[in-house]
């Protein structure tokens, strides 16, 4: 398609000029010198705005063919991709010895992110001759077909291998699909003879792995093949010329050697174990995320799954965290494979605000760095300035055990005068577990159906037992505040603390009548010489 020019501005300026010369009789005698004076600083000044405008069309004309060429090369890709439908499906499915179907919505946000990097995949598998068949089906719009192809969610993607379906295990760039579906297909390793063949592999991924071994053959080697059998996400390359070898890894200095490479400042990794699957494939896990990770809705899954189960997570507005960046990746690589470095844009609500309410600092937009401890699910939060050598203190803290977690708490209340005093975080231990009084405690949040009953239940046995001075009546907002001996599930729940034994609290059931808990508590806490008062 041919985009033709439009007249310039000047061209238009030019031409009207030209008939306006000929249209009016030319009186030579009547010509002021300071007059064409002005005239031509006008002129001047009508030109150089005419070279301005001409200069914006032709940016606007380059940008609008930019577009253009971008759209076409999609909409290249996207046909290369098979629309399934009722007719066509189980044809396509069973006519074809591999499938890969993506199940998608028009109205699914992950759907339409995953769209163009399914396309792009399509593009590059058909280039390198792959056998598989790319498809998609709208399970909207096809939900029979949808539900016989086992597709339940979106996006969902599917290989079918001679009909069979197989879930798809890889990442969702249009790499690492074309790296699963190759493997999926016949190609786990992928033989490097030259250094022209080393310097396209090098140009085409951005992770992989290398070995070199002197004969393609022995038990080393079939440990390294098995392993890129079982790996579903990074490219693997094999050769047994040093030299070529060199061109991916050029710090090879022997045979049977295997290393990971990645485009980031950490870029060579070499492996020094024996030569075992399990162990190559652990190496993997330990290695393939760069030393700081970027979070999105497409990697999250793979990062959530890491072996490295210590995580620091910071939480910065996008340009803020561009001059991090380089310190923070001096802090992630004394700690390569014990802890792992993530990043989140902390104006993406989608994926920010989650983890920050998690320690209720949900509305913050400044710079916050976090940790999580996802093997007993204890969280901790960096409460010094998040400086390069704060960052790297509280790192060496949470390998050591000595950093506290971190418990959300809401600002102390003023409780003067309060018939039920309001408990958080902070004031839990001094207010309850502390206290020498016995302690009825109600735990609420505010999205609780039930829970506006129950408290207007307390109040009322607040204000009936107020002259008992050894019983206080409390509530603590679980939504908003926590403390390691209070773990609760449901909600309302009221508990008694009894001053005897603050360890074991009473739980007593919300659905309870006034008079019934009123009659317990009396039991439970009133001296044995006093007659009981139950009655409201």
């Amino acid at each position: 398609m041919l985009l033709s020019k439009k007249p310039t501005s000047k061209f238009l300026l030019l031409t009207l000029t030209f008939v306006l010369l000929l249209s009016f009789p030319i009186n030579i005698n009547a010509s002021d010198p300071s007059s064409s004076e002005d005239d031509s600083d006008d002129l001047e000044q009508l030109l150089a705005l005419d070279e301005q405008e001409d200069q914006l069309q032709q940016d606007h004309y380059q940008e609008s063919i930019s577009r253009f060429s971008e759209a076409e090369v999609l909409s290249k890709a996207q046909r290369i991709v098979l629309e399934l439908n009722t007719d066509n499906s189980k044809r396509t499915i069973d006519d074809n010895e591999f499938v890969m179907l993506l199940g998608y919505a028009p109205w699914c946000v992950r759907s339409a992110e995953l769209m163009p990097h399914f396309a792009e995949a399509a593009t590059s598998l058909k280039e390198l001759g792959s056998p598989i068949v790319m498809a998609k089906l709208d399970a909207e719009r096809y939900p029979k077909v949808a539900s016989l192809l086992d597709i339940k969610g979106f996006p969902t993607l599917l290989l079918f291998v001679n009909g069979i379906p197989q879930a798809y295990t890889g990442g969702f760039s249009a790499e690492e699909i074309v790296i699963w579906a190759r493997k999926k297909t016949g190609v786990p390793v992928i033989r490097i003879t030259t250094v022209t063949e080393a310097e396209d592999f090098l140009r085409k991924y951005h992770m992989f792995v290398i070995g070199l071994f002197e004969k393609f053959e022995g038990s080393d080697y079939e440990a390294f093949v098995k392993a890129a059998m079982t790996d579903n996400e990074i490219q693997f390359a094999e050769t047994n010329n040093i030299e070529v070898a060199k061109v991916l890894y050029p710090d090879i200095k022997a045979i049977n050697f295997l290393g990971i490479v990645k485009s980031e400042p950490e870029r060579y990794t070499p492996y020094e174990g024996t030569f075992e699957m399990k162990n190559i494939l652990q190496f993997l896990d330990y290695n393939k995320f760069p030393l700081v990770t970027k979070l999105t809705e497409l990697n999250s899954v793979r990062v959530y799954s890491s072996p490295v189960k210590l995580q620091v997570y910071v939480f910065a507005k996008a340009d803020d965290f561009k001059t991090l960046l380089e310190p923070l990746q001096e802090v992630a690589r004394k700690f390569m494979t014990k802890i792992m470095f993530i990043y989140i844009d902390i104006i993406d609500e989608n994926l920010a605000k989650p983890f920050l309410t998690l320690f209720g600092l949900e509305e913050s937009k400044n710079t916050l760095v976090t940790a999580f401890d996802n093997k007993g699910s204890s969280k901790y939060l960096l409460q010094s300035d998040p400086t390069p050598s704060n960052i790297e203190e509280f790192c060496l803290g949470l390998q050591d055990g000595s950093i506290s977690t971190y418990f959300k708490s809401q600002p102390i209340p003023d409780n003067n005068n309060a018939s039920v005093l309001a408990v958080v975080g902070k004031t839990f231990d001094d207010l309850v577990l502390n206290s020498p009084k016995n302690v009825l405690l109600e735990v609420y949040t505010p999205w609780c159906i039930n829970c506006e009953t129950t408290s207007k239940q307390v109040e009322k046995l607040a204000k009936h037992f107020k002259g008992l001075d050894n019983l206080v009546f409390a509530k603590i907002d679980a939504s908003a505040n926590e403390h390691p001996k209070l773990q609760v599930d449901d909600y309302p729940s009221l508990f008694l603390y009894k001053a005897s034994d603050k360890d074991n609290p009473i739980k007593l059931s919300p659905k309870s009548g006034s008079k019934e808990l009123a009659a317990f508590i009396n039991k439970q806490v009133r001296p044995k010489d006093q007659a009981a008062k139950d009655e409201l």
